[in-house]
């Protein structure tokens, strides 16, 4: 009989979906990476168990311990399946910018979820960054994940999921799109691809009140580019050790009407029901239309679930309350 022993072994081998209507006006054949057939509905189950079971081999995490992260809720989720599975306490420390659904979702599945404000400085101590490492230093037998500048992050999308674009594309790939947040993937996938075929080019999504895009283009950070913004799950006021600017050829920033705009219009025109970055991601890649031909094969990896945004995106209300609705 063939069946997995737990939850966590049905992580990965997610499918690729071409996406028709909405990339009539791109030349190539564009790819969705489709992230959300995860258990945990999103990208982020992969490096949540990598980065777990690395802290197990090196005694990190022992026996019986809790494990604490900052996250916008995808982390959160996958870790917290994670912890169920290997028996270990968690609680995840999470912005008030995120939607409910998110907190819910990581209370319904055992976490203790602890909000902070989202609106002040990354070492101002009621953030979520300082917050989560001010309870790993009050709690025993805690661990600290920071998947910000925790190297297994990057290591899970080197050894998953850039290997299953490659296989799956049977080597055409040509160009590789994603949102960037703490880096894991576009660095890990990136690294993995441009080792196979140097000249696959690697773009990242980024979003207005982000710091990655002037700093990959001038090696400045800026701190007037930073300010508060509405996409979740993309974006940085902080550059974490995971994001490797060596492996990205460019970036192009996605407003936060247009990405709300174009979550909708993943679902309305291509059945696609996911996450506020998959629009970031949409939106971006038809800002690049330009760099792509017929001959070429885009991948963009579209990273979660549109269950987590029905009370913001897919809510009528609240989208003409930012204005992003006539």
């Amino acid at each position: 009989m063939k069946y997995a022993k737990n939850m966590l072994e049905t992580i990965g081998n997610t499918p690729l979906v071409k996406i028709n209507k909405l990339a009539e006006e791109i030349p190539a054949l564009v790819l969705a990476k489709y992230e959300t057939f995860n258990p945990g509905n999103s990208v982020k189950d992969r490096m949540a168990v990598k980065m777990i079971e690395d802290a197990e081999a090196d005694g990190r995490l022992k026996p019986g311990g809790t494990i604490i992260e900052g996250t916008s809720g995808n982390t959160g989720m996958g870790l917290a399946l994670a912890a169920i599975v290997k028996g270990y306490k968690m609680v995840c420390v999470i912005s008030d910018k995120q939607s409910k659904e998110k907190m819910d979702v990581l209370r319904a599945v055992g976490s203790e979820v602890i909000v902070c404000p989202n609106d002040v400085e990354p070492d101002d101590p009621r953030s979520y960054y300082s917050t989560s490492k001010r309870l790993a230093e009050e709690t025993p037998n805690s661990w600290y994940v920071n998947q910000y500048d925790n190297p297994s992050n990057t290591k899970a999308h080197y050894e998953s999921t850039g290997p299953e674009i490659w296989k799956q594309t049977e080597g055409k790939i040509t160009h590789f799109v994603v949102g960037v947040g703490t880096g894991g993937t576009i660095s890990g996938v990136g690294k993995y691809l441009k080792e196979q075929n140097p000249d696959i080019k690697i773009w990242g999504i980024d979003t207005y009140g982000s710091v990655f895009k002037k700093y990959h283009e001038t090696g400045e950070f800026d701190e007037n580019e930073i300010y508060p913004y509405i996409t979740e799950g993309i974006g940085e006021d902080i550059l974490p050790a995971n994001v490797n600017f060596d492996i990205i050829d460019g970036f192009t920033k996605v407003t936060d009407k247009d990405a709300a705009v174009y979550t909708r219009k993943l679902a309305e025109e291509e059945g696609m029901f996911l996450g506020n970055s998959a629009g970031a991601a949409m939106k971006g890649l038809l800002q690049l239309k330009e760099h792509f031909t017929k001959d070429d094969v885009v991948v963009v990896l579209f990273h979660d679930h549109g269950s987590r945004y029905v009370a913001k995106i897919y809510n009528d209300d609240w989208m003409r309350e930012q204005g992003f609705l006539e």
